[in-house]
């Protein structure tokens, strides 16, 4: 029997290991929420910065500052605000603003940025729209590998190239999402999607058999005293029943996910309503798909390596623990860098999560054909060349690659655009594998393709979200599609194929004169941070001072405030630590010894209250407390909103 439906449990952060501020961090987050917010270098380039302490969650603004809590409501997800001072940073969840081209001109006119060019429509927050916000960033500090604060920079504030994406905001967080094929009914659909929910309804329309896994709580359903009812291991979204003909009768034989990466909802949306012949052979799948007219909402942060491994196992990035191109584990005391690494990176997902790949095979038999053509996540896949696991004849792997290498657009190098190049060729590589695969007669059809084309994510950030470049990189990236598309059709195979086109992030218009970056700032103004925009990990330091029994002496504790993998704090030698009674009365001046303690005389006529202690490592965020704990900390609270409720 299913839990009743009247229990409500605040439902904080699933597995605590850091991310997020804890009370020892209290001085050094109001410092960099301050040099975030307040600091008239960067402040007007942040548009939120996000953290939780304890089991309730912040979003900071200079609009406004929200806490709340995500709550489970008899078995479903629920939100309740804490406090709101300002206004609500994430008020407006809307998922049909800035759809279209010309909103996004619209919007950024009401901004200030009057314009008709969609490649330099710059748009402020108050424009914007922050869908699934609440959802979306509690999932984040369901992983210990998250951050202490994250920072959502304005949609146009980010670096140097002309497109970027990362962000909250409904412009980055939008990706187009169309299904086309057996059990799926054409049409478009108006309703709000999330990526999550990509992965269940493709094996919902496969047939596969629900599961005890776990749902968006962490639980299995057995824990839930529910019946199997998810299709993953982990499975944080929803079957589409909207788009899914009644009888279910018709079922596909196999799945090929096209993942057209960086490509905009509305930059789609607007070459297939304006028939453009960029996407011809797209058109030969979006004439007849189930299509989401406002796109569906991804992963946040909206960045590539999370994004790609959300798509492929139907869970929030919080749960699959890649939580950024690159993160911090403050265990191991290792950075982590799937994204830079790029080969070999199928080992930094979780456990407890389970890939598309591995649910087929795990469905079908170990003998099902599951390939990944260059995707980012290839856990599970047969043939993933990212993974160094290469099926197919080399020969005619070769032979495909030499042809399609000659087919490259040759305007990425004569206008200087080696990496939109890069991306060309490896997407001409990864089309050289399908197709040698699929020409292989010791090989069965793949009963699942995942295929990445990169070129438009290279040429969006080069070109911007809607230059001519990048509708040249739609062209290529069509032409590339339509061959796939032929070869399946001569095989017999078309019909019987449920296709998935989707994105793993939008793409937004950049002031690229502004050379924005602001999660670097406090690391530049001297804080001690590890930094992987848009996340920052602070280094901090835990301290406990105690004071003896007859007032003489007191004695300070100081430990890295990050437990180590044994879930100890580890003590600090060498820690400057000062002691004063009054602004100019040194009473101490000594360093922390091996077990990272410093004992000192305190005058016997002063309170608590009255002395005060700091504490410096040249490794670590300076402690300002008095010797009765309180901390010395500035309050961002009162510095941005004043008495404003």
């Amino acid at each position: 029997m299913a839990e009743a439906t009247t229990t409500e449990q605040v439902w904080g952060p699933e597995r605590a290991g850091g991310q997020g501020l804890d009370p020892e961090q209290q001085e050094s987050g109001e410092r960099a929420l301050l040099a975030l917010l307040d600091d008239p270098e960067v402040r007007d380039h942040v548009d939120l910065v996000l953290t939780c302490r304890g089991d309730t969650y912040e979003v900071w603004s200079r609009r406004g500052l929200l806490r709340f809590q995500r709550l489970c409501r008899g078995g479903a997800q629920a939100f309740r605000v804490v406090e709101q001072v300002g206004a609500n940073p994430v008020a407006r969840t809307e998922v049909d603003l800035v759809a279209s081209i010309e909103e996004e001109c619209a919007a950024a006119t009401r901004s200030g940025f009057p314009t008709a060019d969609a490649n330099a429509a710059f748009i402020e927050p108050e424009e914007l729209s922050y869908p699934f916000a609440l959802e979306r960033i509690a999932q984040l500090f369901d992983s210990p590998f998250t951050g202490d604060l994250v920072v959502s920079p304005k949609c146009y504030a980010f670096g140097v190239q002309l497109g970027q994406h990362g962000a909250l905001d409904v412009l980055q967080s939008r990706a187009p999402l169309v299904f086309a094929g057996p059990g799926v009914v054409p049409g478009t659909y108006l309703m709000p999607v999330r990526h999550v929910d990509i992965a269940p309804t493709i094996c919902h329309l496969m047939g596969f058999p629900l599961i005890d896994g776990r749902d968006w709580s962490g639980r299995r359903a057995s824990a839930r005293g529910a019946e199997p009812d998810v299709y993953l291991e982990r499975q944080d979204g929803r079957v589409l029943q909207e788009i899914l003909r009644a009888n279910g009768s018709a079922r596909p034989e196999r799945v090929y996910l096209i993942v057209f990466d960086g490509l905009s909802h509305s930059e789609l949306m607007y070459l297939w309503a304006t028939r453009d012949p960029a996407v011809r052979n797209l058109r030969r799948l979006l004439d007849r798909s189930a299509w989401f007219a406002y796109g569906s909402v991804v992963n946040f942060p909206s960045i590539t390596w999370p994004s790609h491994s959300t798509i492929l196992t139907g869970a929030w990035c919080g749960h699959h623990d890649i939580v950024n191109p690159t993160y911090y584990d403050r265990a191991r005391r290792q950075p982590l860098a799937p994204q830079a690494q790029g080969m070999l990176t199928e080992g930094f997902l979780g456990n407890a999560v389970e890939t598309l790949y591995e649910a087929f095979r795990r469905v079908y038999g170990p003998h099902a054909l599951t390939v990944s053509i260059h995707e980012p996540q290839s856990r599970g896949a047969q043939h993933a060349a990212l993974e160094q696991r290469v099926l197919g004849p080399r020969d005619r792997l070769r032979a495909y690659t030499r042809e399609f290498l000659d087919h490259i657009d040759p305007r990425y190098q004569a206008e200087g655009k080696d990496s939109v190049y890069r991306e060309a060729v490896l997407d001409a590589r990864g089309l050289a594998q399908l197709l040698a695969l699929l020409d292989d007669p010791a090989l069965p059809p793949p009963v699942f393709v995942a295929h990445e084309f990169a070129l438009t994510d290279g040429a969006g950030h080069e070109y911007g979200p809607h230059g001519a470049g990048l509708r040249a990189a739609v062209a290529e990236t069509d032409r590339r599609l339509g061959i796939v598309l032929d070869v399946l059709e001569r095989k017999g195979l078309s019909k019987s194929t449920l296709f998935v086109i989707t994105s793993d992030h939008g793409m937004a218009a950049q002031r690229v004169e502004l050379r924005a970056n602001p999660a670097r700032h406090p690391e530049r103004m001297g804080m001690s941070t590890i930094t992987g925009e848009p996340m920052i990990w602070l280094r901090d330091l835990a301290i406990r001072v105690e004071r003896a029994p007859d007032g003489r002496t007191a004695r300070v504790f100081v430990f890295d405030n990050d437990a180590d993998s044994n879930d100890e704090r580890l003590p600090v030698e060498g820690a400057e630590v000062r002691v004063t009674a009054g602004a100019d009365r040194l009473v101490a001046h000594l360093r922390t010894n091996a077990a990272g303690v410093a004992g000192f005389a305190i005058p016997a006529d002063r309170s608590a209250a009255e002395i005060a202690v700091s504490i410096r490592h040249p490794d670590y965020n300076p402690r300002h407390v008095l010797l009765d704990g309180r901390s010395l900390a500035p309050s961002a609270r009162e510095r941005l909103f004043g008495s404003l409720r």
